[in-house]
């Protein structure tokens, strides 16, 4: 049950909202996201559903709709959104999960063991002796224990998400 103080989606300040979708998603930005899938992704994470249609999400935006399907194929290929369809519709409607963050994350994990193959295979063909060889294997080392990390904190944060927020 929401408590009375809390405004619903109809009842905040659409000026506020839009403030906080541009704020985050130039923070997005300045960390190394394009400039629109930042924008769609605040969106959606935004709004109270987590989903929007295409024309939801430019009206807000007030963008083009060929510009908000770029930017989901983008989110979506990053694991950030889904695509669903509306129920006895051909719309599409874009989703934000809650757990987008250890999608996304662990969805890195393929990308860290491409690296770490592609690395060996440098150590192996630069020579373990040499300095670029030297240089590579401290890279792979690295990837190493970045993708041992992640594993061990996507299963910490699991535990973490379930004592604060339940079973989801």
């Amino acid at each position: 049950m929401r408590e009375a103080t809390e405004p619903t989606e109809r009842e905040r300040d659409p000026e506020a909202v839009s403030k906080f979708v541009e704020g985050f998603a130039a923070q997005l930005v300045e960390a190394g996201m394009q400039r629109m899938p930042a924008r769609v992704f605040a969106a959606l994470l935004s709004s109270d559903s987590g989903a929007l249609t295409s024309a939801e999400l430019g009206a807000r935006l007030q963008v083009s709709p060929a510009a908000v399907s770029g930017a989901v194929r983008y989110l979506a290929q990053q694991h950030m959104v889904s695509r669903e369809r509306e129920p006895g519709s051909r719309r599409e409607r874009y989703r934000v999960h809650s757990d987008q963050w250890y999608e996304a994350l662990t969805n890195r994990e393929a990308v860290l063991k491409r690296w770490e193959s592609a690395l060996r295979e440098g150590v192996t063909s630069l020579g373990a002796d040499t300095p670029a060889g030297r240089r590579m294997a401290e890279t792979l080392a690295f990837f190493e224990f970045v993708d041992g990390e992640i594993a061990a904190m996507m299963e910490r944060w699991r535990v973490h998400r379930e004592e604060r927020f339940g079973s989801v």
